[in-house]
C-alpha cells in the first residue's frame, strides 16, 4: 500500500513539473512630446508568436537569411488601453501622471487576478534631445510569468 501511495505521489509530482511556464510582456508607452500632441497607450498583444520562425543562424556559407518576411512578425490582434500624455499646452501635467498610474495599476491588478505574477519591470526613454527636440517616449515593459 505504501508503494502504491508513493508511486501515485511521484507520478502526480512528475506531471506538475512537466507543465511549462508561460511568459507575457505588457508595454506602456507614454508620450513626452510637448503640447500634449503625442499618443500614450498600454499595449497587450493577444497573439502568440514562435521566435524560432523568425530566427536564423549565421554561418560562413550562408548569410543567415530566414524565409519568413518581416511583415509576418506583426501582431494584428492586440489590446490597446488609452493613457494620458505627460504634457499639455501648459507643460508637465501631474494629474495625467497620477491618472496613468491608476490605469496601469488596474491593468497590473487584472493580470495578477488572472494568475500572472509580475517578475520584472524595465523602462527607458527615447528622445533626440537635440536643439528644439519635440519628440520622445517613455516606455515601460512589464514581464509576467504564470505556471
Amino acid at each position: 500500500m505504501k508503494k502504491l501511495v508513493f508511486t501515485l505521489w511521484l507520478g502526480l509530482t512528475g506531471l506538475s513539473t512537466l507543465h511549462a511556464q508561460e511568459y507575457k510582456v505588457i508595454t506602456s508607452v507614454e508620450s513626452i512630446v510637448p503640447s500634449g500632441i503625442g499618443r500614450s497607450r498600454i499595449i497587450d498583444g493577444q497573439e502568440d508568436k514562435d521566435f524560432e520562425e523568425y530566427t536564423s543562424e549565421q554561418t560562413e556559407e550562408d548569410n543567415g537569411r530566414n524565409k519568413s518576411k518581416r511583415g509576418d512578425i506583426r501582431v494584428k490582434n492586440f489590446e490597446e488601453t488609452k493613457l494620458l500624455n505627460f504634457y499639455n499646452i501648459a507643460g508637465i501635467r501631474f494629474q495625467n501622471i497620477a491618472a496613468n498610474d491608476a490605469v496601469i495599476s488596474s491593468k497590473l491588478s487584472a493580470m495578477a487576478a488572472d494568475g500572472w505574477q509580475l517578475m520584472f519591470v524595465t523602462s527607458g526613454v527615447e528622445a533626440d534631445a537635440g536643439e528644439k527636440d519635440g519628440q520622445g517616449i517613455f516606455i515601460t515593459r512589464y514581464i509576467f510569468k504564470r505556471d
